[in-house]
Protein backbone atom coordinates (compact mmCIF):
# COMPACT_ATOMS: atom_id res chain seq x y z
CA UNK A 1 0.00 0.00 0.00
CA UNK A 2 1.28 3.11 -1.20
CA UNK A 3 0.02 6.59 0.19
CA UNK A 4 1.45 6.68 3.40
CA UNK A 5 1.48 10.24 5.10
CA UNK A 6 -0.40 11.36 8.41
CA UNK A 7 -0.69 14.95 9.27
CA UNK A 8 -3.17 14.35 12.05
CA UNK A 9 -1.05 13.17 15.27
CA UNK A 10 -1.02 13.95 18.66
CA UNK A 11 2.03 13.39 21.13
CA UNK A 12 2.53 13.48 24.92
CA UNK A 13 2.79 17.29 24.37
CA UNK A 14 -0.94 17.12 24.38
CA UNK A 15 -3.19 13.39 25.39
CA UNK A 16 -1.12 11.30 23.00
CA UNK A 17 0.33 8.48 24.73
CA UNK A 18 3.63 8.57 24.19
CA UNK A 19 6.74 11.12 22.95
CA UNK A 20 6.81 12.65 20.13
CA UNK A 21 9.72 10.54 18.97
CA UNK A 22 7.96 7.20 19.16
CA UNK A 23 5.35 8.35 16.70
CA UNK A 24 8.25 9.60 13.97
CA UNK A 25 10.22 5.97 14.61
CA UNK A 26 6.75 3.91 14.18
CA UNK A 27 6.54 6.05 11.03
CA UNK A 28 9.79 5.51 9.55
CA UNK A 29 9.56 1.80 10.38
CA UNK A 30 6.10 1.74 8.63
CA UNK A 31 7.39 3.20 5.60
CA UNK A 32 6.20 7.01 5.93
CA UNK A 33 6.69 8.96 3.11
CA UNK A 34 5.97 12.14 5.42
CA UNK A 35 4.26 12.17 9.05
CA UNK A 36 2.84 15.29 10.81
CA UNK A 37 2.63 16.17 14.75
CA UNK A 38 -0.26 18.09 15.47
CA UNK A 39 -0.99 18.57 19.11
CA UNK A 40 -4.34 20.15 20.52
CA UNK A 41 -3.21 23.45 20.56
CA UNK A 42 -3.23 25.54 23.78
CA UNK A 43 -7.35 26.43 24.35
CA UNK A 44 -8.75 29.00 27.25
CA UNK A 45 -10.90 26.43 28.64
CA UNK A 46 -8.72 24.29 30.98
CA UNK A 47 -8.64 20.56 30.53
CA UNK A 48 -6.61 17.59 29.99
CA UNK A 49 -6.42 17.53 26.15
CA UNK A 50 -4.89 20.29 24.97
CA UNK A 51 -1.54 21.61 25.23
CA UNK A 52 -0.46 24.61 27.30
CA UNK A 53 0.65 27.28 25.91
CA UNK A 54 3.72 27.55 28.19
CA UNK A 55 4.84 24.58 26.33
CA UNK A 56 4.68 25.79 22.72
CA UNK A 57 8.67 26.26 23.10
CA UNK A 58 9.49 23.19 23.86
CA UNK A 59 6.95 21.30 21.94
CA UNK A 60 8.67 23.37 18.23
CA UNK A 61 12.08 23.33 19.95
CA UNK A 62 11.86 18.89 19.82
CA UNK A 63 10.32 18.89 16.76
CA UNK A 64 12.78 20.78 15.57
CA UNK A 65 15.48 18.52 17.25
CA UNK A 66 13.77 15.01 15.56
CA UNK A 67 13.57 16.76 12.28
CA UNK A 68 17.47 17.37 12.19
CA UNK A 69 18.31 13.49 13.06
CA UNK A 70 15.72 12.05 10.85
CA UNK A 71 15.46 14.51 7.54
CA UNK A 72 17.40 11.38 5.41
CA UNK A 73 14.62 9.26 6.38
CA UNK A 74 10.81 10.57 6.22
CA UNK A 75 9.45 14.22 5.56
CA UNK A 76 8.60 15.77 8.77
CA UNK A 77 6.47 18.41 9.52
CA UNK A 78 4.75 20.46 12.19
CA UNK A 79 1.45 21.65 12.94
CA UNK A 80 -1.30 22.02 15.32
CA UNK A 81 -5.19 20.76 15.53
CA UNK A 82 -6.85 24.44 16.21
CA UNK A 83 -10.05 24.50 18.52
CA UNK A 84 -12.95 27.11 17.36
CA UNK A 85 -14.57 28.06 20.36
CA UNK A 86 -15.66 31.75 18.92
CA UNK A 87 -14.88 35.05 17.15
CA UNK A 88 -12.02 35.55 19.85
CA UNK A 89 -10.50 31.95 20.10
CA UNK A 90 -10.34 30.34 16.56
CA UNK A 91 -7.41 29.21 14.00
CA UNK A 92 -7.51 32.78 12.27
CA UNK A 93 -6.35 34.67 15.80
CA UNK A 94 -2.79 36.10 15.86
CA UNK A 95 -1.29 33.57 18.11
CA UNK A 96 -1.92 30.62 15.70
CA UNK A 97 -0.90 32.86 12.35
CA UNK A 98 2.52 33.75 13.72
CA UNK A 99 3.36 30.46 14.93
CA UNK A 100 6.04 28.93 12.59
CA UNK A 101 4.03 26.13 11.99
CA UNK A 102 3.92 23.75 8.91
CA UNK A 103 -0.17 23.73 8.94
CA UNK A 104 -3.30 24.18 10.82
CA UNK A 105 -6.02 21.71 11.60
CA UNK A 106 -9.30 23.66 12.07
CA UNK A 107 -11.50 21.50 14.30
CA UNK A 108 -14.96 21.91 16.32
CA UNK A 109 -14.54 19.96 19.54
CA UNK A 110 -16.68 22.96 21.81
CA UNK A 111 -20.01 24.55 21.74
CA UNK A 112 -21.36 26.74 24.08
CA UNK A 113 -24.61 26.15 25.93
CA UNK A 114 -27.67 27.91 25.95
CA UNK A 115 -26.72 29.59 29.65
CA UNK A 116 -23.09 29.89 27.76
CA UNK A 117 -21.36 27.46 29.28
CA UNK A 118 -18.62 25.90 26.91
CA UNK A 119 -18.94 21.92 26.38
CA UNK A 120 -16.83 19.21 24.88
CA UNK A 121 -18.86 16.99 22.34
CA UNK A 122 -15.98 14.71 21.92
CA UNK A 123 -16.06 12.53 24.98
CA UNK A 124 -17.25 9.69 25.61
CA UNK A 125 -21.18 9.01 24.64
CA UNK A 126 -21.61 8.87 28.18
CA UNK A 127 -20.16 12.52 28.89
CA UNK A 128 -22.11 13.37 25.53
CA UNK A 129 -25.60 12.20 27.02
CA UNK A 130 -25.20 13.65 30.60
CA UNK A 131 -24.24 17.36 29.05
CA UNK A 132 -27.03 17.17 26.70
CA UNK A 133 -29.41 16.08 29.65
CA UNK A 134 -27.79 18.68 31.53
CA UNK A 135 -27.51 21.91 29.25
CA UNK A 136 -29.79 21.18 26.93
CA UNK A 137 -32.83 19.34 28.75
CA UNK A 138 -32.23 16.30 26.25
CA UNK A 139 -32.47 18.80 23.03
CA UNK A 140 -29.98 16.46 20.86
CA UNK A 141 -30.70 18.21 17.89
CA UNK A 142 -29.85 21.82 19.19
CA UNK A 143 -26.51 20.78 20.86
CA UNK A 144 -26.08 19.36 17.08
CA UNK A 145 -27.12 22.57 15.28
CA UNK A 146 -24.48 24.51 17.44
CA UNK A 147 -22.18 22.19 16.74
CA UNK A 148 -22.75 22.79 13.00
CA UNK A 149 -23.22 27.06 13.53
CA UNK A 150 -19.54 27.23 15.22
CA UNK A 151 -18.60 24.80 12.00
CA UNK A 152 -20.03 27.02 9.55
CA UNK A 153 -18.38 30.22 11.25
CA UNK A 154 -14.62 28.22 11.76
CA UNK A 155 -14.78 28.50 7.77
CA UNK A 156 -15.79 31.65 7.24
CA UNK A 157 -12.94 33.11 9.78
CA UNK A 158 -10.77 30.43 8.09
CA UNK A 159 -6.95 30.73 9.48
CA UNK A 160 -6.57 26.64 8.72
CA UNK A 161 -5.17 24.22 5.75
CA UNK A 162 -7.74 21.45 6.10
CA UNK A 163 -10.79 20.40 8.12
CA UNK A 164 -10.31 18.05 10.91
CA UNK A 165 -13.12 15.28 11.38
CA UNK A 166 -15.87 17.67 10.00
CA UNK A 167 -19.13 15.49 11.24
CA UNK A 168 -17.42 14.31 14.77
CA UNK A 169 -20.36 15.02 16.59
CA UNK A 170 -22.66 12.33 14.36
CA UNK A 171 -21.30 9.79 16.31
CA UNK A 172 -22.07 10.83 19.75
CA UNK A 173 -25.44 12.04 18.72
CA UNK A 174 -26.07 8.98 16.82
CA UNK A 175 -25.43 7.12 19.93
CA UNK A 176 -27.75 9.44 21.80
CA UNK A 177 -30.73 8.62 19.61
CA UNK A 178 -30.06 5.97 17.28
CA UNK A 179 -30.56 6.79 13.54
CA UNK A 180 -30.31 10.99 14.42
CA UNK A 181 -27.40 11.02 12.10
CA UNK A 182 -29.27 9.57 9.44
CA UNK A 183 -32.65 11.98 9.36
CA UNK A 184 -33.33 13.77 6.67
CA UNK A 185 -32.60 17.41 8.72
CA UNK A 186 -29.07 16.27 10.02
CA UNK A 187 -28.39 15.18 6.26
CA UNK A 188 -29.14 18.23 5.14
CA UNK A 189 -27.22 20.56 7.34
CA UNK A 190 -24.38 17.98 6.46
CA UNK A 191 -24.69 18.16 2.94
CA UNK A 192 -25.01 22.47 2.94
CA UNK A 193 -21.74 22.49 5.00
CA UNK A 194 -20.14 20.41 2.93
CA UNK A 195 -21.48 22.96 -0.22
CA UNK A 196 -20.00 25.41 1.27
CA UNK A 197 -16.43 23.74 1.86
CA UNK A 198 -16.58 23.48 -2.27
CA UNK A 199 -17.57 26.84 -2.83
CA UNK A 200 -14.38 27.81 -0.16
CA UNK A 201 -12.14 25.88 -2.26
CA UNK A 202 -11.39 23.97 1.04
CA UNK A 203 -8.93 20.64 1.78
CA UNK A 204 -11.13 18.03 3.95
CA UNK A 205 -9.55 15.35 6.47
CA UNK A 206 -10.97 11.83 6.27
CA UNK A 207 -10.16 10.85 9.73
CA UNK A 208 -10.15 7.15 10.08
CA UNK A 209 -9.75 7.33 14.41
CA UNK A 210 -12.99 5.36 14.47
CA UNK A 211 -13.19 3.18 11.57
CA UNK A 212 -11.47 -0.15 13.96
CA UNK A 213 -13.74 1.04 17.14
CA UNK A 214 -16.69 2.29 15.47
CA UNK A 215 -16.63 1.48 11.53
CA UNK A 216 -16.91 5.03 10.92
CA UNK A 217 -14.82 7.56 9.31
CA UNK A 218 -15.14 11.28 9.85
CA UNK A 219 -16.95 12.68 7.40
CA UNK A 220 -19.24 9.84 7.31
CA UNK A 221 -18.46 7.72 3.93
CA UNK A 222 -22.12 7.79 2.64
CA UNK A 223 -21.26 11.73 1.82
CA UNK A 224 -18.25 10.62 0.15
CA UNK A 225 -19.93 10.53 -3.12
CA UNK A 226 -21.33 13.93 -2.98
CA UNK A 227 -17.80 15.29 -1.82
CA UNK A 228 -16.75 13.87 -5.09
CA UNK A 229 -19.21 15.46 -7.02
CA UNK A 230 -18.59 18.61 -5.46
CA UNK A 231 -14.71 18.49 -6.24
CA UNK A 232 -13.90 18.73 -2.41
CA UNK A 233 -10.37 17.71 -2.17
CA UNK A 234 -9.27 15.00 0.72
CA UNK A 235 -6.16 14.30 2.86
CA UNK A 236 -6.79 10.71 4.67
CA UNK A 237 -5.51 11.26 8.49
CA UNK A 238 -5.36 8.83 11.16
CA UNK A 239 -6.01 11.42 14.08
CA UNK A 240 -3.73 8.57 15.92
CA UNK A 241 -2.83 8.69 19.56
CA UNK A 242 -0.86 5.91 19.95
CA UNK A 243 2.36 5.08 17.55
CA UNK A 244 1.01 1.41 16.88
CA UNK A 245 -2.45 3.12 15.08
CA UNK A 246 -0.76 5.47 12.60
CA UNK A 247 -1.71 3.48 9.78
CA UNK A 248 -5.14 2.64 11.32
CA UNK A 249 -8.32 2.70 8.75
CA UNK A 250 -5.71 3.93 5.89
CA UNK A 251 -6.74 1.48 3.42
CA UNK A 252 -10.04 1.23 4.05
CA UNK A 253 -10.49 4.42 3.75
CA UNK A 254 -9.18 4.55 0.37
CA UNK A 255 -10.67 2.00 -0.63
CA UNK A 256 -14.07 3.70 0.68
CA UNK A 257 -12.64 7.01 -1.49
CA UNK A 258 -12.41 5.04 -4.47
CA UNK A 259 -15.34 3.45 -4.50
CA UNK A 260 -16.73 6.98 -4.58
CA UNK A 261 -14.88 7.74 -7.63
CA UNK A 262 -12.03 9.84 -6.05
CA UNK A 263 -8.57 9.02 -8.21
CA UNK A 264 -6.34 10.52 -6.07
CA UNK A 265 -5.36 12.47 -2.04
CA UNK A 266 -3.68 15.49 -1.18
CA UNK A 267 -0.33 15.29 0.96
CA UNK A 268 2.01 18.06 2.01
CA UNK A 269 5.20 18.43 0.09
CA UNK A 270 7.84 20.25 0.64
CA UNK A 271 6.75 22.60 -1.91
CA UNK A 272 3.20 22.80 -0.51
CA UNK A 273 0.08 20.66 -1.02
CA UNK A 274 -0.05 18.32 -3.95
CA UNK A 275 -2.35 15.76 -4.99
CA UNK A 276 -1.35 12.15 -5.89
CA UNK A 277 -3.08 9.23 -7.20
CA UNK A 278 -4.24 6.60 -4.83
CA UNK A 279 -2.45 3.30 -5.12
CA UNK A 280 -3.49 0.76 -3.33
Amino acid sequence: MDNLTNYHSHCDFCDGHAPMEAFVQEAINKGFRAYGISSHAPFPIPNSCNMHRERMACYLGEFNRLKQIYSSQIELYIGLEIDFLDDTFNPSIDYFRELPLDYRIGSVHYIVTPDGTPIDTDGSPDRFRGYVDTFFDGDVDEAVRRFYRSSFRMIELGGFDFLGHLDKIGLNASLYRPGLDGEPWYKKMVSGYLEEIAARDLLVEVNTKAWEPRGRFFPHCDYFGQMKALGIRVVVNSDTHYPEKINSGREAALRALSQAGYTSVWRLGRDGWVDEPIVR
